[in-house]
């Protein structure tokens, strides 16, 4: 018997053989799916067999040799193969045996499937719909809220290179990341119609007055909805008159409000007394600061509210009740919350709004004590409710819906439906004008020549002592020019209220699909260089013809337009320009020296209103 050993030391034809057999048990490891190199190829095999017949098979100590060889090849292959390792009994979870068995499939075919259908919806969300406006690629459920989500330092460095195609703000300019103002940049990006998504919802913005005009006026039926955004639904129940469905409902709802807001005095001459005798208390707060710096801002929300509940309620507040000031603080910061982006988050997954933390936790307190407070007083009023003398706009809703539900069980009259108009009153009626008023005081301290030829004007047509008018108007148009303009810079609602399509349709060779978001810019729109002449210069002669008369400019739509236009328009106009000259009439306004300049495009919340500041007031 000759040793292996033996072979080993004094056979160079053996050393080359267990050398062949070693590369073969190799490439048999190596092999795909593991599968010997015969099923690939059999050169290896032939050249064996080719050898064997040359050599003969007279020597024992070669039969030895290729016997050994063989043993060492396949010793050497089962090493390689499985890693110098035990070998893996069959049915234990490594075996490859399992691994076709149906239950390893089972196993297989739940996580390929997510990723299957993940690659899809990334897919499918990052394809635009042939014929939609361009815009910025989405991410994979967020939308372009991703860009929003991103740390500082990320977003500096996209900003940056939006800054080399000349279409982002300065590198410095706080403003920069203001809603208004990162759309109105978008627009020079992708053209006057562009898209985007808000999840996984299609949002299409409208930035130039005509488009604007095409899609609410003139395809008004189809432009007139609201969103069905979780967002929208889990505040408004898509109940009350701003946020709910165009429809026969809401047709019903806002037709009775208005005529019932017209029967206290909604746009007649009638209300005049309530709006200057709210002044009054306004003229005796002011005073009370002598000439030191302050903010305007409760003084001008708590005689702005007072108003709209001497129509809603059918009394006004004084200004140190705690329970109105507390309400008043609960719908800023409830309006200013309801649009940061932490609440976008609701529309990609709604149970977001039930988080036990931030502002998730803060908006759902804020919406508890406002339900708390309104539905209060609508519950005294039911007590107190007098048939033959109503007071007030919820006296005159709860006999409506008595006598609605006597004749239709079905009727949407109901005291939860009137809960979401009088907030929706409170929005439009409280909001918006105090803004605008804190604007036009903000404006007129930083243009104190603006501010005097406004005070001659009034002292030309009204004097110092008499209280005005809605019948000195005509006679007042450089004051009512500077309103106006205003109105065209501060864009108190920038984006109006957000619209949706109720069917496919086509804008500006567009394709809008059926359910589409529709944002109005207005603020671009008033903003336009092609329609304004140094947009961004304050100048309230641009509405004044050359004889110093007013004109009316089809550019100028602060209240928007269309089929649901602004339902307080008439009552917003009566108080701006009743409070704005009372102000003027007995102030001057000076903004404080060594004060910095407040951020002027504005804190963005459901609207834009200023950032704090402070005046000083001389008596005149």
């Amino acid at each position: 018997m000759v040793s292996r050993c033996s072979v080993y030391r004094h056979n160079g034809l053996g050393k080359r053989r267990i050398a062949a057999a070693n590369q073969n048990a190799r490439s048999e490891a190596a092999s795909p799916l593991g599968l010997p190199p015969s099923f690939l190829h059999s050169a290896p095999r032939d050249d064996l067999q080719r050898r064997r017949r040359e050599e003969g098979e007279g020597s024992n100590l070669r039969r030895v040799e290729v016997i050994n060889t063989r043993e060492i090849g396949v010793s050497a292959s089962m090493s390689s193969a499985v890693g110098a390792q035990a070998p893996v009994p069959e049915g234990s979870p490594g075996s490859p045996r399992l691994l076709l068995e149906p239950l390893g499939c089972a196993l297989l075919l739940p996580p390929l499937l997510l990723l299957l259908l993940l690659a899809l919806a990334w897919g499918l969300l990052l394809v635009r719909r042939r014929g939609v406006p361009p815009g910025p690629r989405p991410w994979p459920l967020v939308g372009n809220l991703g860009f929003m989500l991103l740390p500082a330092v990320f977003k500096r460095c996209i900003w940056s290179l939006l800054r080399l195609q000349r279409c982002a703000p300065r590198p410095r300019d706080p403003s920069r990341y203001s809603s208004q103002v990162v759309l109105e940049y978008l627009s020079r990006l992708y053209g006057p119609i562009f898209s985007f998504y808000l999840g996984p919802y299609l949002v299409v913005v409208l930035s130039d007055f005509h488009s604007v005009r095409e899609a609410l006026v003139q395809q008004g039926e189809v432009f007139s909805d609201r969103p069905r955004l979780p967002l929208i639904s889990v505040f408004t129940k898509e109940k009350g008159i701003v946020f709910a469905h165009y429809g026969p409902i809401w047709r019903q709802q806002r037709k009775f409000s208005h005529s019932t807001l017209r029967h206290f005095g909604l746009g007649k001459l009638s209300l005049e007394p309530k709006i200057i005798e709210e002044f009054k208390y306004v003229k005796e707060e002011i005073q009370k600061h002598g000439g030191n710096p302050f903010s305007p801002f409760p003084i001008i929300s708590n005689a702005v509210s007072n108003i709209i509940c001497s129509l809603c309620f059918g009394q006004r507040f004084e200004y140190n009740n705690s329970d109105f000031k507390k309400m008043l603080h609960l719908m800023s910061r409830g309006l200013e919350i309801s649009v940061s982006y932490q609440m976008m988050l609701i529309n990609i997954c709604s149970w977001f709004y039930y988080l036990p933390f931030g502002l998730f936790k803060e908006i759902r307190q804020i919406e508890k004590d406002l339900t708390v407070f309104l539905k209060g007083i609508i519950r005294e009023h039911r007590e107190t409710l007098d048939v033959e003398n109503p007071q007030d706009f919820i006296d005159m809703y709860l006999l409506h819906m008595e006598e609605e539900m006597k004749s239709n069980s079905n009727t949407s009259f109901d005291e939860d439906y009137l809960f979401y108009i009088i907030g929706d009153l409170f929005i439009a009626g409280t909001d918006t004008t105090t803004n605008t008023l804190l604007w036009c005081l903000l404006y007129m301290s930083l243009n104190p020549e603006v501010q005097e030829k406004v005070q001659k004007e009034i002292e030309k047509v009204i004097g110092p002592d008499r209280a005005p008018s809605l019948t000195d108007k005509v006679h007042m148009p450089y004051t009512e020019a500077t309103i106006m303009e205003v109105q065209r810079m501060s864009a108190v609602v920038p984006f109006g209220i957000p619209r949706m399509t109720s069917e496919k349709t086509t804008l500006q060779g567009y394709t809008i699909p059926k359910g589409t978001m529709i944002i109005a810019n207005l603020w671009a729109i008033h903003r336009d260089p092609a329609i304004w002449e140094n947009p961004k210069n304050f100048s309230p002669e641009r509405f004044l013809d050359e004889e110093g008369q007013l004109i009316k400019r089809e550019h100028f739509i602060p209240f928007g337009i269309g089929k649901r236009v602004c339902m307080g328009e008439q009552l917003a106009k009566m108080e701006l320009f009743l409070m704005f000259v009372s102000l003027m009439q007995n102030f001057i306004f000076t903004f404080p020296k060594d004060a910095k300049k407040p951020i002027m495009p504005g804190k963005f919340g459901l609207t834009l209103s200023p950032h704090p500041f402070n005046v000083i007031v001389s008596k005149r």
